[in-house]
């Protein structure tokens, strides 16, 4: 907004002045060193998750400084407000990992109480790990008030005894070292050199997923995602979408303007071109939810799977860097390639459609970003399977290896702890032909999808039992995994009396990726016998927040968001 230029529309943070709420609010500002000028400028939020505690967030308060700049030089007024900022890594090891997803629902929840309580304008979201990502959407979705979302980039990963190291090798290393695979000292180097700066897990887990995501769904500039953390291009995104919301709250362009069923579709077809992470789907349930928007985002991976090949291979599903994967054209390269099996009419924060966006795109690899005629796979690398033991729903993260056991049968051998099933692995009790069933673990079990179960896959692998047994779990999975047959996020879980509680050790299981089913062999008469008798589970964590959390949490087919009738549900 030009100086001099009045709003174009009415702007619901600025009330009559000497009005109870304008002299109050003028009160407050001035004291801030906001003049009566500016008090009648649009109004902008700043969603900031900046925290010392990771490096995911270190850097945000710097990204934060410029784009306060831009929107000042844009005509508005920024005001800076912070949510909280879950790592995997960090706030992971309290309550068996339950903090990190229930933190999702809380980012939501603290930039309403800023953000709908203070009557502000516009957001400009700035996401970085995992659950920033979904939590700042879903709040977009669920207020209504022009965003756009600024992804804050990947970090710079590095090198240990002349070869790659990332968070994922340190992830998967520890659980190595853990089953006598890895030395100690090696893992221990690998974790010194692993990250080099600020910014998300470097490869595509869920954070780049999600920030894919981001653009694909059109609440990101084109061209943003991904990024690398604190580069001119990151700062230039920065700069324009400080520019870029005001015209935005003047225009009066909103997420629901953007989040169309066509949006979603692009989204997911995105993820499944690249072989994202299985996280990315109940993220965008949960958005989708929050919106109030009529999207089962479960049907639509389901119905696109088979018309959208996997065109890129970016760690973990391949050996191409997100670096790479940056320089050949990101997600706006994805897009181009996949143009024709989008929506394209679907509108975007930049005030232009998907195919206006895409007009002049060009892929600089085309090894790294494949023509959809040349993929690096046919075969969906997220499979959704069904059956008598998931009902609603599972998730495969398959991946794009052609050799990779796409049936498996075997009987199994159930817990419900990560640190039980480990212990089994480490004495030698899980054996080749069996199906880990790790319980337990889901949105109530947890709660929140604690667990550990990642854990569990990686002691497979480190154990050297990668392709010789199956597991099942009602818990998610980091998004840097990408081992073994692991069928995820089983629904309706255990601990609300699903089919997965009733599996005992010995049952047959059959897990066929082909015909995406996931089946109990054991008779229904017996099962019902043992339903009879099963007993809920006494609940973990129950305290505080989690067990505010517990209480609420609607099932994974909703996005695994809170609802507050779920408190009569006897939880």
């Amino acid at each position: 907004m030009s100086e001099g230029q009045k709003p174009q529309r009415p702007l619901r943070s600025n009330f009559p002045r000497g009005s109870y709420l304008g002299a109050v609010r003028a009160a407050q500002w001035r004291n801030l060193g906001i003049s009566e000028e500016d008090l009648t400028k649009p109004k902008i939020a700043i969603v900031n998750s900046s925290s010392e505690l990771a490096t995911c967030f270190s850097h945000l308060d710097g990204i934060a400084a410029q784009l306060k700049d831009a929107i000042r030089a844009a005509g508005a007024l920024p005001f800076e407000i912070r949510t909280a900022a879950p790592s995997d890594f960090i706030t992971g090891a309290g309550a068996r990992g339950a903090y990190m997803l229930a933190a999702r629902d809380l980012i939501t929840n603290d930039i309403e109480v800023a953000v709908e309580g203070a009557q502000l304008d516009g957001m400009v979201c700035l996401v970085s790990c995992d659950k920033t990502i979904p939590g700042q959407l879903m709040a977009a979705a669920r207020l209504n008030v022009p965003t756009i979302v600024v992804a804050c980039g990947y970090q710079p990963s590095g090198e240990y005894k002349g070869e790659h190291v990332d968070i994922e090798d340190v992830f998967v290393g520890a659980m190595h070292t853990l089953t006598g695979k890895l030395p100690v000292e090696d893992l221990i180097g690998m974790s010194q050199n692993a990250i080099r700066g600020p910014g998300v897990c470097s490869g595509l887990g869920t954070a780049n997923s999600m920030h894919i995501v981001c653009e694909a769904l059109g609440m990101a500039l084109p061209g943003s995602t991904p990024v690398a953390a604190n580069s001119e291009k990151m700062f230039s995104h920065v700069r324009e979408a400080g520019a870029r919301i005001v015209q935005m709250v003047l225009d009066d362009q909103r997420p629901r303007d953007i989040l169309t069923p066509g949006a979603f579709a692009n989204a997911v077809k995105a993820v499944l071109a690249v072989g994202g992470s299985i996280n990315s789907v109940k993220h965008l349930q949960a958005v989708a939810t929050e919106g109030q928007i009529d999207v089962d985002i479960y049907k639509l991976f389901e119905d696109c799977a088979d018309q959208t090949p996997v065109i890129t291979g970016v760690r973990p599903v391949g050996s191409h860097t997100i670096e790479q994967l940056e320089a050949a054209g990101g997600a706006r390269g994805v897009m181009k390639r996949l143009e024709s099996l989008l929506d394209t009419s679907a509108m975007t924060v930049t005030g232009k459609t998907v195919a206006e966006n895409l007009a002049d795109v060009t892929i600089a690899d085309a090894d790294v970003i494949r023509p959809v005629d040349n993929p690096f796979a046919n075969s969906a690398a997220i499979i959704l399977v069904r059956g008598n033991l998931a009902p609603q729903t599972g998730i495969v993260k398959f991946g794009i290896s052609p050799t990779k056991a796409r049936v498996f049968k075997g009987e199994a051998i159930c817990f419900w702890t990560s640190d039980e099933a480990i212990a089994a692995i480490k004495d030698g009790r899980v054996k080749p032909g069996k199906v880990v069933v790790m319980r337990g673990a889901g949105a109530c079990g947890g709660p929140a999808m604690g667990g550990g179960a990642s854990r569990v896959v990686f002691a497979i692998d480190g154990a050297g039992l990668g392709e010789e047994v199956a597991m099942l779990t009602d818990g998610h999975l980091s998004g840097l995994v990408c081992k073994g047959l692991v069928v995820a996020e089983v629904s309706p879980e255990a601990a609300s009396g699903g089919p997965l509680a009733l599996v005992e050790d010995g049952d047959l299981i059959d897990i066929d990726l082909d015909r995406r089913v996931c089946d109990l062999l054991v008779d229904e008469a017996v099962l019902e016998q043992r339903r009879a008798v099963w007993k809920k589970p006494a609940p973990v964590n129950d305290t505080g927040w989690l067990k505010i959390y517990r209480a609420t949490v609607s099932e994974t087919p909703q996005g695994v968001v809170l609802n507050a009738s779920r408190t009569q549900s006897g939880r």
